[in-house]
């Protein structure tokens, strides 16, 4: 896919927060939609969350974030796996959940 999609994500209330936003995000990303892709845009859109999602070196996802499209857990697959078709259409959201622990 060449053109660019408009994808919608849902941010913790934390990261909404850090980026002064209200409400889903949405933003155009073009090429491939992956979850690398989906945040490299979200990143180059608000700054402010590098290194807040994925380590500023490594490029790996903070741990207790999660990734989830579509009823489906993609946090341990590969970052430059196509998400589902619904999400680069924008009709279901991707969503970027803090996960919780505790004892």
């Amino acid at each position: 896919m060449s053109d660019a999609c408009t994808i919608r994500i849902v941010l913790p209330q934390h990261l909404r927060t850090l980026a002064r936003v209200t409400g889903d995000v949405t933003l155009d990303v073009a090429g491939p939609i992956t979850t690398r892709s989906v945040l490299d845009a979200l990143e180059a859109r608000y700054p402010m969350l590098r290194g807040t999602i994925r380590d500023h070196v490594t490029r790996q996802r903070r741990p207790f974030l999660r990734f989830f499209a579509c009823e489906k857990d993609l946090t341990h697959q590969s970052p430059d796996d196509l998400l589902p078709g619904a999400i680069a259409c924008g009709k279901e959201p991707f969503l970027i959940i803090g996960a919780i622990a505790g004892g």
